[in-house]
């Protein structure tokens, strides 16, 4: 009788997800879909979601009785399994100020701001980079804001100086393409 000596072949790639786990991922899921409800329309076509998905989130916005509320949610967890959860994630993180790129496009346009305030060769890069920006606004904002400070009013041109930075950077799109699968 022949032994046979090799080992049971395993595949050492294949995860065992318990029940409970499978559970909370789709509880996760179904959470998810949820924050997309009260989205605007705009959002969610950004989104590019799939039709069934789509049309699903549209009519929880209609729906009033409370039992059709809690199915139609079910519904659109079991819709949201077949969805990629990593952009929509990104833009509720993103609405709602989560985001680490949202946040150093902030930070970026808060420096730029402080340094047209200070140096009169940041002003001139800006009109260089952007030789459409209304120069006389930009500079009377500049000294506006300049005034603030050195009076302590409070910074109504140090707002709208950042309110115009943010038409002229736009902000980052939520997923790099570069780190997409």
């Amino acid at each position: 009788m022949a032994r046979h000596t090799d080992p049971a072949p395993h595949d050492d790639d294949v995860e065992i997800v318990s029940k409970s786990q499978m559970k909370r991922d789709m509880n996760a899921l179904q959470d998810l879909g949820e924050a997309l409800i009260p989205l605007d329309r705009k959002y969610l076509i950004g989104l590019d979601l799939p039709e069934t998905l789509f049309n699903a989130l549209i009519e929880a916005k209609r729906l009033t009785a409370h039992g059709a509320v809690a199915r139609h949610k079910q519904y659109i967890g079991k819709l949201m399994r077949q969805v990629d959860p990593a952009p929509i994630q990104a833009l509720l993180d993103s609405l709602a100020g989560n985001s680490d790129r949202h946040n150093g496009w902030l930070h970026q346009l808060e420096r730029q701001r402080d340094r047209l305030l200070t140096d009169p060769k940041a002003v001139e890069a800006l009109i260089g980079d952007h030789p459409d920006i209304d120069i006389q606004q930009l500079r009377q904002l500049i000294r506006n804001a300049q005034k603030e400070r050195e009076q302590q009013k409070p910074p109504k041109a140090f707002r709208e100086l950042f309110q115009l930075l943010k038409t002229r950077y736009p902000e980052p799109p939520l997923i790099d393409p570069r780190e997409e699968k």
